[in-house]
């Protein structure tokens, strides 16, 4: 089975690339994100993940092990079949996914094309068990995330915030950098919302 490959781009399409290595072309479909990246002629290395269905073996192909992993992951959700998964991480990097799930975000999730609410909230409830083994991306993780606290103040911080109009994840973020620069994971609420509104200060 096909794990990694290194060549140069022979041509982009829509939603794939076709890679040349030594004289083959073998066409990865890849995230969007990552494809907009690309150009023909570029060298590129690729992690492959090899699907095999009725009417074929497709290639998927991922820019670092993390999105790799996110990709596998999401596939084992009911529902979630390969080009979803891509679909996801098209609209979200690792990170974003993470950060998206420990959230209970739903709304980030349904960005992508074919994600509508219902899957959006199985997709929470089978990975946000998980969160902690689930990869992050290149983003170091904050120390004392707000998924060790949730349900107590920082669930109300983040109440808080997503009435006052920013996203879950956004607030999420805030949230997890007002901790770590209080040092402290229960801070008083109205401490950690403040540190959190100077956070999302534009």
């Amino acid at each position: 089975m096909i794990a990694l490959l290194r060549g140069r781009i022979a041509w982009l399409e829509d939603d794939a690339l076709v890679v040349e290595v030594q004289g083959v072309g073998y066409r990865v479909y890849c995230p969007t994100r990552l494809l907009a990246r690309l150009e023909p002629g570029q060298a590129v290395e690729l992690r492959i993940d090899s699907v095999t269905r009725e009417d074929g073996t497709f290639l998927y192909g991922f820019a670092d092990a993390a999105e790799l992993a996110w990709f596998r992951r999401l596939r084992q959700v009911q529902g979630v079949g390969a080009r979803l998964a891509l679909s996801l991480l098209s609209v979200l990097d690792p990170e974003r996914l993470h950060t998206a799930i420990a959230a209970r975000d739903s709304a980030s999730l349904t960005r992508a094309a074919g994600v509508g609410p219902r899957l959006a909230r199985r997709i929470l409830a089978e990975l946000e068990p998980q969160i902690a083994q689930l990869p992050r991306g290149v983003a170091p993780a904050a120390p004392g995330t707000p998924a060790s606290s949730a349900g107590g103040v920082v669930e109300d911080a983040l109440s808080a915030l997503v009435h006052l109009g920013y996203d879950r994840s956004e607030a999420w973020r805030a949230i997890a950098a007002a901790r770590q620069r209080l040092g402290r994971d229960e801070p008083p609420l109205e401490e950690l919302v403040r540190e959190a509104l100077r956070e999302l200060a534009p």
